[in-house]
């Protein structure tokens, strides 16, 4: 396939499937990003800490990174930009990663845009929501768990009272620990896009401090 010799930028918009409210973004990526910089942009534009293996479908072919144990992809994601593909506008491509859980995102293609010299690609434009924690067991697992987390809360608010009137310290503390151990699912709600934005703009510098934590 011909490469274009002048990149230009897709905005892409990305969601999780099966999952309801909509946990979606909408980035800005340059067409000359191999398919490698699209999982990093992607893990980070969702809070992944890429801890599994991922692959990306395009055309009808699988393509990602060779790993010891993992899938074999006779096409290697780092040597293959976006451009390759000729993206139409509202063509559509999937990404999964962790194929335990089965997070897939589907990946559509909104517009090409013009390269703005002075500004820092990858970046995200727009978003709704956290995704799933890691290791949750997938779309229908966490849903329900979802789902259940404000009577958990309840139940350990109630505990919690029970437990400062009757002075027992430790069973407060033992509740305590358990509404901390809730503190994700607290702030499915919240999207912070400025901390994705420095993320990715320290991505763009090579420098490594984007893998901290999200």
């Amino acid at each position: 396939m011909a490469v274009e010799t002048t990149p230009e930028v897709y905005q892409i918009h990305v969601w999780i499937q099966q999952i309801s409210p909509m946990i979606w973004r909408r980035i800005l990526v340059r067409s000359d990003s191999t398919l490698a910089n699209l999982h990093d942009v992607l893990q980070i534009a969702f809070g992944w800490r890429d801890l599994h293996l991922h692959k990306v479908r395009i055309h009808g072919r699988n393509y990602g990174v060779n790993r010891v144990g993992g899938l074999w992809f006779s096409h290697d994601a780092r040597t293959v930009p976006l451009a390759d593909f000729q993206f139409r506008s509202n063509e559509r491509f999937l990404y999964e990663y962790d194929f335990g859980d089965g997070w897939q995102h589907v990946v559509r293609v909104e517009r090409r845009l013009t390269v703005e010299p002075r500004r820092t690609y990858s970046v995200c434009v727009g978003g709704q929501r956290a995704a799933p924690p890691e290791d949750c067991g997938g779309p229908w697992a966490f849903l329900e768990r979802r789902d259940a987390v404000p009577g958990q809360i309840r139940e350990h608010w109630e505990r919690i009272v029970a437990s400062i009137d009757a002075g027992d310290r430790d069973v407060l503390r033992d509740e305590l620990e358990a509404v901390e151990s809730l503190r994700a699912w607290l702030t499915l709600d919240r999207f912070d896009r400025r901390k994705v934005n420095y993320r990715l703009k320290l991505y763009a510098a090579g420098d490594e401090r984007w893998r901290a934590e999200p």
